[in-house]
């Protein structure tokens, strides 16, 4: 008689199980020599048995009814079938005297009523216990969400901790995931850039590999990254740590929006395309390549506009000057920083009422979403309306307790875009230094509007949100050290 050996493991991940593999062959092959067993073929299968459709174990029964082989040896009746559908086959291809004869080491087969009743039976047992194990594993996610854990593989700026069945923030990969979200919220990256950008540093995915361009649009539509999560189509609220805002959070999906919008293609890249308008006429500035030059004009669209060319470098030299009079220096920002601190913790106890009424709504948005599922448990809505408005409930709450953090740390009207402005002053003369035109539009934007070009000259009003910022923040202790700032002088002047 001629035997097929078929070993299966239940997963394609070689790391875990190819030993139980090399086992069962091990085994198989000793057994089929121990009893004089004459092996036709050895098949090897990495694909679960839970349900029909093993494409080798497929092959393995055409073989067997063409004749090519007259039985199976295989470690378990386990390992040929965990459910019905393939189990009654076996049987029954058993009863034809299409398969003549099945072996195991670990159990013992008779070509008889009894023994085909008992294989029935192992067979049975076999499917219980993978139906008992998804069983185990369900109640397992169910408790887990519930306690809003997150039931899965963690994601990339994430670890599994075993001990508490958690995830908890990877130090290592938290601030890139960051970086991303801000780099990307600014509006002037796109993805390929920022792909490109951050792999350049280091970030690598679980398995030590580069992340592909796909897997940071996954990574900026994620919400798991500021405190909920969605598993299949429900959302919950997560009791991890987060590490962005959801304010941030969706700038980038108002970005990621925006872009999906049809644009025409953009053969060359003009930096300061879009920015500035002509002062004689008021219509657009735009750029062209001519000889290796990049020129900016006025469109002169329906117009006699008389306004002429500039080359890129000169407006660059002009917007270099200007970043070099309003920067400030390291020891500067380090210095007003501080003060910023210090101003900031003072306000931190007038803060409490507004802290208090936060938290108010935040048990208010708890006691709507009991409210919601009881709802649901009486049939008034459906399935999608409970998922929708809990979705919505949860997204509420987050918000306002992301308000009640930045109440809590004193930070709420001022003091981060007060820092971030400071910091900006400071990195602007290193994108000088860089001769990054890039960044030096950002910085202008981010400082000024209403930018005209008029005779070869670009000139701008400072009426940017960061405008009233200075004026707004509680800084009585460095007033005057600010106007010692040699640097400052021609920023005080455009106010």
């Amino acid at each position: 008689m001629r035997y097929l050996i078929y070993a299966r493991k239940s997963t394609d991940d070689e790391d875990r199980q190819i030993l139980s593999i090399e086992a069962q062959l091990k085994e198989l092959r000793e057994y089929a020599k121990r009893e004089n067993l004459f092996v036709y073929k050895e098949v090897v299968e990495a694909k679960t048995a839970k349900k029909p459709g093993r494409p080798l174990f497929n092959e393995v029964m055409v073989e067997i009814e063409k004749g090519h082989a007259d039985g199976i040896l295989a470690w378990h009746p386990d390992r040929l079938a965990r459910n019905s559908i393939d189990g009654g086959k076996i049987i029954y291809m058993v009863d034809q005297r299409v398969i003549r004869d099945l072996r195991f080491p670990t159990y013992r087969f008779d070509d008889s009523a009894q023994g085909k009743f008992m294989l029935s039976i192992a067979f049975g047992q076999s499917k219980y216990y993978i139906d008992a194990l998804s069983e185990n594993i369900r109640r397992g996610i169910r408790l887990k969400l519930s306690k809003g854990i997150w039931p899965q593989w963690a994601p990339i700026g994430y670890i599994n901790e075993r001990k508490t069945r958690t995830i908890i923030i990877d130090e290592g990969k938290a601030p890139f995931i960051k970086g991303v979200f801000e780099l990307y919220s600014a509006g002037s990256h796109t993805l390929e850039e920022i792909h490109q950008k951050v792999n350049a540093l280091g970030l690598q995915g679980r398995k030590g590999r580069p992340l592909s361009r796909s897997q940071y649009q996954t990574m900026l539509k994620n919400p798991l990254y500021y405190g909920v999560f969605r598993f299949k189509g429900e959302v919950y609220e997560g009791t991890h740590q987060p590490i962005i805002t959801k304010k941030l959070f969706d700038r980038c999906q108002e970005v990621m929006r925006l872009r999906g919008k049809h644009k025409e293609p953009q053969t060359e890249r003009f930096v300061l395309r879009g920015l500035m308008r002509c002062g004689e006429c008021g219509r657009m500035i735009t750029a062209e390549l001519q000889k290796g030059h990049v020129y900016y004009h006025c469109t002169k669209r329906l117009t006699n506009c008389n306004q002429k060319y500039v080359r890129e470098e000169e407006l660059a030299a002009q917007i270099g000057e200007f970043i070099q009079t309003v920067s400030l220096s390291d020891e500067w920002t380090k210095r007003i920083i501080e003060e910023l601190e210090r101003d900031r913790n003072t306000s931190l106890h007038s803060s409490i009422p507004q802290q208090q009424n936060q938290e108010a709504k935040v048990k208010e948005v708890d006691d709507k979403i009991s409210k919601l599922i009881d709802i649901y448990l009486t049939g008034t809505i459906t399935l999608e309306e409970y998922q929708r408005k809990k979705e919505d409930f949860i997204n509420q709450k987050q918000e306002l307790q992301e308000s009640a953090r930045d109440f809590a740390a004193g930070s709420t009207n001022w003091f981060e875009p007060a820092k971030n402005f400071v910091t900006s002053l400071n990195r602007a003369e290193y994108a000088v230094r860089e001769g990054n035109l890039g960044l030096q539009r950002e910085f202008l934007e981010k400082i000024g509007s209403n930018y005209i070009l008029k005779e070869r000259r670009l000139v701008f009003s400072s009426g940017a949100p960061y405008r009233g910022l200075l004026k707004a923040a509680p800084f009585p202790n460095w007033r005057r050290g600010w106007d010692l700032n040699p640097g400052t002088r021609f920023l005080r002047s455009t106010h």
